[in-house]
């Protein structure tokens, strides 16, 4: 499709994470059994707290949620890569690079929210442990979960609105193995500088400020345990301990990868699989490890 002296491009072309074919089968079977191991991990977190009466507790609740969102942020990405592993040419449409990066980052901007949230439940239920179940009830939970994917809905239309009009004439190829806004706009056929600031103010400099402010509710969270008793304090501070873990394992690959200018960087390929397929995988492990009443749940699961 030609404009003036233009000629638009219609598909996007990855490099990948090898140009070796026998790497390739390599990383096909690493990441094959990866995605596997995210999708039953989520999945067992879903179905016990489903059928679990005894989960049946609003931090549970959210926890159900973060496994959906698990499961769906990694589906984003990973399908695909699987299939370009067994590809020789590794493309993918215009439209369908845009729709990636709407739903990498609805999702993305949903977990942020998100895991806000959890810390929130927490703060609720060790500083007004008493009133906790009707602080938090069903109606609150449900309307939390729905305003954390509105807000990742906004977040996100709001970069792809700014994506959408910028031209791209060539080249098309994009040193990752998916769409995402840096790679992407340092293709576009015009200046780019003042969206590129936008794009680092609406995911980077948010990702520090959010960050931040999660890791000092926790830290405000753990003080007030102090005043529990020592069996309460042990519960409570190893379930902050996981949420404060999740909470880095998510923020710091966002923060290195949206917080600075568009510019590539050796680490920037094994920083992305952490952040959009080791982490997915690894949450529903660490909630379960660390979680006795989890680990209790997943038994009673077994034996029926």
């Amino acid at each position: 499709m030609e404009s003036g002296n233009l000629t638009w491009i219609s598909e996007f072309v990855f490099l990948g994470l090898s140009q070796t074919w026998e790497l390739q089968l390599f990383l096909f079977l690493v990441f094959l059994f990866v995605y596997t191991t995210t999708v039953l991990g989520n999945l067992l977190v879903m179905v016990t707290v489903i059928l679990d009466s005894r989960l049946h507790t609003p931090m549970y609740f959210l926890l159900r949620n973060l496994a959906i969102l698990d499961l769906c942020f990694s589906s984003v990405t990973a399908p695909k890569m699987l299939v370009d592993f067994l590809s020789e040419k590794k493309t993918i449409s215009y439209q369908g690079c845009m729709a990636q990066i709407f739903f990498f980052h609805f999702l993305g901007g949903a977990m942020v929210f998100f895991l806000s949230v959890m810390a929130y439940d927490r703060l609720v239920a060790i500083s007004r442990p008493l009133h906790y179940v009707t602080i938090m009830n069903t109606q609150l939970c449900v309307g939390l979960v729905v305003t954390a994917w509105m807000v990742g809905f906004v977040h996100s239309i709001t970069q792809l609105a700014l994506m959408l009009p910028l031209p791209f004439c060539g080249p098309n190829v994009l040193d990752n193995f998916y769409c995402d806004v840096p790679q992407v706009l340092r293709l576009a056929c015009t200046d780019t500088s003042i969206l590129e600031l936008l794009m680092i103010c609406n995911s980077g400099l948010l990702d520090v400020i959010w960050f931040f402010l999660l890791l000092t509710s926790y830290s405000v969270i753990l003080v007030m345990l102090r005043s529990h008793s020592e069996q309460a304090r042990r519960k409570a501070a190893s379930t902050c301990t996981t949420h404060i873990i999740i909470v880095s394992m998510v923020f710091i690959p966002s923060i290195y990868l949206y917080a600075r200018p568009f510019t590539t960087f050796s680490m920037d390929k094994a920083v992305s699989i952490s952040h959009t397929v080791m982490t997915p995988m690894l949450n529903p492990m660490i909630y379960t490890l660390r979680n006795q009443e989890m680990q209790a749940a997943v038994k009673r699961l077994r034996r029926h």
